[in-house]
């Protein structure tokens, strides 16, 4: 009966906000046991700290996805409309020229106003540089860590 009731003193408590103790102590552990179980211990932290990233951003994502519909509709009413705008242009020069040179013209200054806006954004884009500062700490650390093997 004493061994009995010395095992239910050493159990934790049902209830009780103490953790239970460690299989072996710390001093008994082996220093492969220690990183096996910091190793499990840091994978249980970043799952649960994705899952928390996961449940916080679900219930934006549903929000950003309904806005980002609604930009999409904006933007294709706008194509319509433009399109509508340039036939009613080409057709208001057409009073004036024959119709397939109204369109013609219309059509050339599309053109002219593409290579334009391609240009730019070549230009644009040519200046964008590389990373250096992350490069070269991105270097570092692999040097370190394969100075440490």
């Amino acid at each position: 009966m004493a061994h009995l009731a010395s095992q239910s003193q050493n159990r934790p408590q049902t209830g009780s906000t103490r953790p239970a103790a460690p299989a072996a102590p710390a001093q008994e552990r082996s220093v492969g046991q220690l990183v096996v179980a910091v190793k499990r211990d840091l994978l249980a932290l970043v799952k649960s700290e994705v899952a928390l990233a996961k449940a916080e951003i679900a219930g934006e994502a549903k929000t950003a996805g309904i806005g980002a519909g609604m930009f999409a509709g904006a933007a294709l009413f706008g194509f319509l409309a433009l399109v509508f705008l340039l036939v009613a242009g080409s057709l208001a020069l057409a009073l004036v020229l024959p119709t397939w040179a109204a369109f013609l013209v219309v059509g050339g200054v599309l053109l002219l106003l593409a290579g334009l806006l391609a240009l730019v954004g070549k230009s644009r884009v040519s200046k964008v540089g590389t990373p250096e500062r992350t490069v070269r700490t991105a270097q570092g650390s692999i040097a370190a860590l394969k100075g440490q093997r």
